[in-house]
């Protein structure tokens, strides 16, 4: 671990951390000297990630818990491991869902609704809760949440995902409410707000559809869609105390997504590596 790093000393718990955001901002939390629980509800992604962190970063401390972040005992048992290095210092709730049959408001089944917002919210709600006991007990005085919501939350789309659309705007309103809770104990509360990313699951369903892929490309001043890495190091900057004074933010990382009227033309812009590879998609 780098002893030096922004994150050196600080204890983390990544959630969703088998790939994409949650792999490549292990790899940078462990980077940056952090000591890191990566949990995720697939055993064989989390070992597969673990092993990807330690090739990358072969100094690293880091372990696996499988965990459902839609049950508390599981988030509590997560959080509760943290102890025995002296407690979290980082928790960040990135796990979540986005279902296949998930629609408008006429089309969407009530179990993808349930199962969207038990994973979404309730297991954002369960990180939150569990951080903040851990956080007590261990006699932090300051520390960082950082809950992943979306851009969803932040704009309107006229291709519909309902359910995953209101719970990441339940997610913000959580956050900033916990924001203003916390703020005299030293915790501080924000949100991630990631546009869409260039995945295989993403890139599968837009296939070679050239009016369906424009639809989206045309929105992001860039012309590409994001990568995972780009969300990671937007993660680490909120993880370390350079973000002091960020609280209760909505932390859009849309490449100006959110902010665009009128788009540029011409050849898109290139886009970094992730550090896993494939592994990050």
């Amino acid at each position: 671990m780098a002893s030096n790093g922004r994150l050196a000393g600080k204890n983390a718990i990544i959630t969703g951390a088998a790939g994409g955001i949650g792999l490549e901002t292990s790899i940078l939390f462990t980077k940056e000297g952090a000591s890191v629980i990566m949990a995720d509800i697939s055993e064989p992604a989390l070992e597969k990630a673990l092993a990807k962190v330690k090739q990358l970063v072969p100094s690293a401390r880091v372990e696996t818990k499988k965990c459902d972040v839609s049950k508390e005992a599981e988030v509590k048992a997560l959080v509760d491991a943290a102890d025995a290095w002296g407690g979290l210092d980082i928790m960040f709730n990135n796990a979540g869902i986005m279902h296949a049959q998930d629609d408008d408001a006429v089309n969407t089944p009530e179990n993808v609704w349930d199962l969207t917002h038990n994973i979404n919210v309730k297991g954002v709600w369960f990180g939150c809760k569990h951080a903040v006991l851990a956080l007590r007990r261990n006699g932090k005085k300051r520390a960082s949440i950082i809950n992943t919501a979306s851009v969803v939350a932040l704009v309107g789309a006229a291709t519909p995902q309902l359910a995953y659309t209101a719970s990441k705007g339940a997610v913000l309103a959580l956050t900033r409410e916990l924001a203003m809770v916390h703020a005299r104990e030293g915790f501080r509360f924000n949100n991630l707000c990631p546009a869409p990313l260039n995945t295989p699951l993403l890139q599968d369903w837009l296939g070679d559809d050239q009016p369906k892929r424009m639809r989206r490309e045309i929105h992001f001043p860039a012309g590409r869609f994001g990568e995972a890495v780009e969300q990671a190091h937007a993660v680490v900057f909120l993880a370390s105390d350079e973000s002091s004074f960020v609280n209760g933010h909505d932390f859009a990382v849309d490449g100006g997504m959110t902010k665009a009227y009128v788009t540029p033309e011409g050849p898109a812009a290139p886009a970094p590596q992730n550090n896993a590879g494939k592994d990050s998609l």
